[in-house]
Parts: structure tokens; C-alpha cells; sequence
């Protein structure tokens, strides 16, 4: 198996798990709350720390399945800047990365 096949491979696993993560979110969301004016104050506290897990979760799924389709696509590794190769040591951290450490250093500055 290539690096690649094992980054997509690694992906898809990620992109399931969230993808189960983002259900139980959702259902955990859709549950009654109390009548009990105390408890629904800390049930609605708590469904906005939900629904921030849910964004980020909803972040992450986007940001994989971009890169997913830029491996089909034949792009993947590729900086959307420069067009240098992003490098496998951060692929390997950010396999959803499109900027290579450079451009990504600049774009953070």
C-alpha cells in the first residue's frame, strides 16, 4: 500500500467517524428538554457546546472530502498557492492540508 492509499485509507476512516459523531450530535440536539427552568438553562448550555462540536465536526467532514476528491482528481499534495509539493511530513499531520509549510507560514503572518 502506498503512502497515499494509506493517507486515503486513514481519510475515510476519519471522514466514518465523524460522520457517526455528527448523528449522535444531531440526536443528542434533538432530545426534549425538562420543564424544570434550572435544568433547561444548563441543557441549553450545554446544547451550544454541542452544536460547537457539531461545527467543527461539519468543518473537518468538508475539509476531508476535499481532499479525498483532490486525490481522486490526481491534485492531492499539491499547494493550492504555489503549486510546490505540500510535503508528507505534513500531510502526515494535516492530511487535508492545501498549502505547504511555506505558504501556509506566510498566510499565517
Amino acid at each position: 500500500m502506498t503512502d497515499q492509499q494509506k493517507l486515503q485509507s486513514q481519510l475515510e476512516e476519519r471522514l466514518a467517524s465523524l460522520d457517526r459523531r455528527v448523528a449522535g450530535l444531531e440526536g443528542d440536539l434533538r432530545s426534549t428538554h425538562s420543564q424544570d427552568w434550572e435544568e433547561r438553562a444548563s441543557e441549553i448550555s450545554g446544547d451550544e457546546v454541542l452544536e460547537g462540536l457539531e461545527g467543527a465536526a461539519l468543518d473537518e467532514i468538508a475539509q476531508i472530502r476535499a481532499a479525498l476528491k483532490r486525490i481522486k482528481g490526481g491534485e492531492y499534495g499539491e499547494c493550492h498557492n504555489c503549486g510546490n509539493n505540500i510535503g508528507a511530513k505534513r500531510l502526515a499531520a494535516l492530511p487535508y492540508a492545501v498549502l505547504c509549510i511555506d505558504c501556509a507560514s506566510e498566510a499565517g503572518s
